[in-house]
């Protein structure tokens, strides 16, 4: 019986250890073979703003925001993008975002830069490591939860080139609070969540082996 009860255990560390793995490239991808393609796009213009959660670091320059369209515009971009790659799966696209909002946010709070770098473009992940050694500095913590994903869904989508860009809007209920070196409150109600609404832009080159998507740009609606 031991024996069985070890087998287990490491059956499933190894079974944890892949899904970490996964996590990347699950963004928009279905398992199969994957063509050899160019590396990963990424913006080009650094991000002018910093702010005290993941999901308010920032309206700057890094790519021109894309509106909120109608659903044919929506599904006309998604369209455009598959016909470039056709491994593109909607569904899977917003699994993997809503995994990585909820990875991305929680790493933030935490100060996980080690989390984040392969998950943001170089234009994001600047500020955020900024902030996260500002707060460092100042010897304050900050304390994320997300209480409720009320909504998550795609906006916009279109193909620029070789580079797909996606916009996904998410709606959750969360909790965020800065507290001082004492424990002291600076920021937020640890008894009053707040309702956020966040639009995310992920952008990847559809030429690319590489099969993640990086979030470009973030915004607060």
């Amino acid at each position: 019986m031991g024996d069985f009860q070890y087998f287990d255990i490491i059956l499933f560390a190894m079974i944890a250890g892949f899904l970490v793995l996964r996590l990347r490239s699950v963004l928009g991808r279905r398992t199969g073979h994957e063509r050899r393609r160019d590396t990963l796009i990424r913006a080009r213009a650094p991000l002018s703003e910093r702010a005290g959660s993941a999901g308010e670091t920032a309206r700057g320059p890094a790519i021109a925001p894309l509106a909120a369209t109608s659903v044919d515009a929506v599904s006309q971009g998604l369209e455009r993008i598959r016909s470039t790659d056709p491994d593109f799966d909607r569904a899977h696209f917003v699994a993997g975002a809503r995994a990585a909002f909820e990875i991305i946010v929680s790493a933030f709070a935490r100060g996980d830069k080690a989390a984040l770098r392969p998950l943001l473009s170089d234009e994001v992940y600047r500020p955020f490591a900024a902030t996260i050694d500002e707060r460092i500095a100042a010897r304050e913590t900050l304390d994320t939860r997300i209480l409720r994903l009320a909504a998550f869904e795609i906006t916009a989508a279109e193909l620029l080139g070789h580079t797909a860009r996606i916009v996904m809007r998410f709606v959750s209920e969360q909790i965020n609070v800065t507290r001082a070196a004492d424990g002291s409150i600076v920021d937020g109600d640890p008894a009053h969540p707040v309702e956020k609404t966040d639009y995310w832009t992920f952008i990847r080159d559809t030429r690319s082996a590489d099969p993640n998507w990086a979030l470009a740009a973030t915004a607060s609606g």
